[in-house]
Order: C-alpha cells, then sequence, then structure tokens
C-alpha cells in the first residue's frame, strides 16, 4: 500500500507532536482518525512511518501462570470474554476481581441470561463485573426496537420475543456488577465498561466508526484505572487473517494512549489465536502503561479452548 509524501509527512508531525506531549505528562484531546474508516490502512500506514504497532513501542506479554502467587498488597483480576453460553468446561482460576468483556450469551434471550447469571453465582470471587457485547441482542434496546418490527426473521429467536420479556433484562444479573457506559469503584480501582463497537454484521451495539463511537468513547473517565470494552483497539489483538484485516478501533486507540492511559484494558470481540508477533488475538500486550487484553475464550470455531487470563495490580494507597 502506496502513500504521499505529504501523507508520511503529516504522520511524522503527529509522531512528533504526541511525543512532545507524552514528555511533558500531558494528556490530548482526541479528535476522529484522518484512517478511521479503514483500519487495516490506518494499521498500516502507522506502522510504516512510526513503527507504532511493534517493538520498541510495543511489547507481547506471556499470560501469568494461574498459580502464581499473588504478591502482598496486590489484587488479581480474573479476565475472561467471549464465552457465548460455553461455560461448563472453562476451569476458572483463583483471584479477587473476575471481569467478563462481553458476549456471555448467543443472542441475549433471557434463559441464556439466566443460564450465564448461574454461573456466575458459582464462581468465589469478591466482585463480579460484566459489560455485554454485539451478541447480547436483547442489552441494545433500540437495536431490538427495530428488530421487531421486521417483517423477516434476522434473529428468529431474538425477533419473535415481546418486548416485556427483555425491557428489564439487565436485572437478571444479580450475582455481578452490569457495567454499561458506566463506571464503579471496586479495591480502590476506577473501572468503566462499554459494549460498543464498529458496525459488525448488522448486530448489536454496533455504531459507525468515527465520530459516532468517538463519542462513546469520550465519556470515558480520564483517570480510569481499568478499561472494559467489548471491541479491540487498533492494531492491539484485533487480527481477523481469514479477511485479512484488522477490525479494531483507531477512535479507541488514540483514546486509550492519547488521554485515558488505563493501567489495563480488558477486552475479546475477537476470537482469533496467535500467530505472529504483527497478528495475535487472544492474548496480552503492552505499550509500557497499558495492559491490553484480549480474553476471548472461545476460538474462532466457537470452542471455549482459552484459558482466563489473570492479571495483578498493586492495590491504590487509599484502599
Amino acid at each position: 500500500m502506496a502513500f504521499t509524501l505529504s501523507e508520511i509527512m503529516a504522520a511524522r508531525r503527529q509522531q512528533s507532536q504526541a511525543q512532545s506531549h507524552t514528555q511533558r505528562g500531558s494528556r490530548t484531546a482526541v479528535e476522529v482518525d484522518e484512517y478511521s474508516t479503514n483500519p487495516t490502512q490506518a494499521f498500516t500506514f502507522y506502522n510504516i512511518n512510526q513503527g507504532r504497532f511493534q517493538p520498541p513501542h510495543v511489547h507481547m506479554v506471556d499470560p501469568m501462570p494461574h498459580d502464581t502467587p499473588k504478591p502482598p498488597g496486590y489484587t488479581r483480576f480474573v479476565c475472561i470474554s467471549d464465552t457465548h453460553s460455553r461455560t461448563d468446561a472453562i476451569q476458572m482460576p483463583y483471584g479477587d476481581v473476575f471481569i467478563h468483556a462481553g458476549d456471555f450469551t448467543e443472542l441475549g434471550l433471557p434463559s441464556e441470561v439466566k443460564k450465564f447469571n448461574d454461573w456466575l453465582g458459582t464462581l468465589p470471587y469478591d466482585i463480579k463485573i460484566v459489560i455485554a457485547g454485539n451478541h447480547e441482542l436483547t442489552f441494545d434496546q433500540e437495536f431490538m426496537a427495530d428488530l421487531i418490527k421486521q417483517d423477516f426473521y434476522y434473529f428468529p429467536s431474538a425477533s419473535k420475543l415481546k418486548p416485556e420479556n427483555y425491557e428489564n433484562v439487565q436485572s437478571l444479573l444479580t450475582n455481578c456488577i452490569y457495567l454499561q457506559d458506566s463506571e464503579v469503584t471496586v479495591r480502590g480501582f476506577r473501572i468503566y465498561g462499554s459494549p460498543w463497537q464498529p458496525w459488525y454484521y448488522g448486530w448489536g451495539f454496533n455504531l459507525p466508526r468515527g465520530q459516532a463511537l468517538l463519542d462513546k468513547w469520550n465519556q470515558i473517565p480520564d483517570n480510569t484505572d481499568i478499561l472494559v470494552t467489548h471491541c479491540p483497539p487498533l492494531g492491539f489483538l484485533d487480527w481477523v487473517p481469514k479477511k485479512m484485516q484488522r477490525v479494531g478501533c483507531m477512535e479507541l486507540l488514540n483514546t486509550v494512549q492519547r488521554r485515558v492511559q488505563p493501567k489495563l484494558h480488558v477486552f475479546g470481540h475477537i476470537h482469533e489465536e496467535f500467530t505472529t508477533f504483527l497478528c495475535p488475538g487472544y492474548g496480552m500486550m503492552t505499550d509500557g502503561t497499558t495492559t491490553f487484553v484480549n480474553a476471548s475464550a472461545c476460538t474462532v470455531n466457537f470452542l471455549p479452548m482459552n484459558a482466563p487470563i489473570v492479571f495483578d495490580l498493586p492495590n491504590p494507597r487509599t484502599t
């Protein structure tokens, strides 16, 4: 893919400005990126001209073995995503705080939500935090309102539901803290959760790339410690080999790196397994400030073979 000299120079000026802001310790406002609508092109452009997605700027991180002793004064987070009603065979490790980054059902049917909530009730964690994903159709009220108006059945099981059967579906999650464009502080950590992602084959919580998604990411508080989204940021564990595409969100990436800078960013959505450094799916990466975790339990064939990822963070001094 070729780029003009003016494009290359513009990218280098942008990189220089970003480095200047980083050196001063300031956080910049985020605007819609010029390559927002084409994430694969954006990845190629910024990687060629800035090396933005490879060492020394980013590194892969080996997941911590589940039997690693937790250091004193730390909180252990157990991260998982995309279980798709297939939790029976998943072995859950020791930890303090459980985080699920969405797609815990197939279609968000109330029966599926109840089953998932029952499973949550069996888990021993002190705190359990859950967000929705694109498969939780009934959690996206606007999506469902449009779906049931259709004269054909795109999602037959969901489109046949009556509004009274799903309008309070969130209330079925009694064994966790459910976040949807909202936050909670636990053990001194400020945690924010959001289910949105770039348009993806007409599922739930879809928005166009660019300003619509940036408006959602602008709601994330600056001093968030742990960010939980369903979709990945561009360039971090977001590769879909079959389509030879990057599917992460450019505005989410810039929001995380330039403004919010959380300690931990947990997501899922992409089920592909690790192949090469530039083409990973499930796993962990870091840019030196934020650790990025794609915690998808299911593989691309929807087999729940990926283990939960555990991560320790030192307790804030205020706790």
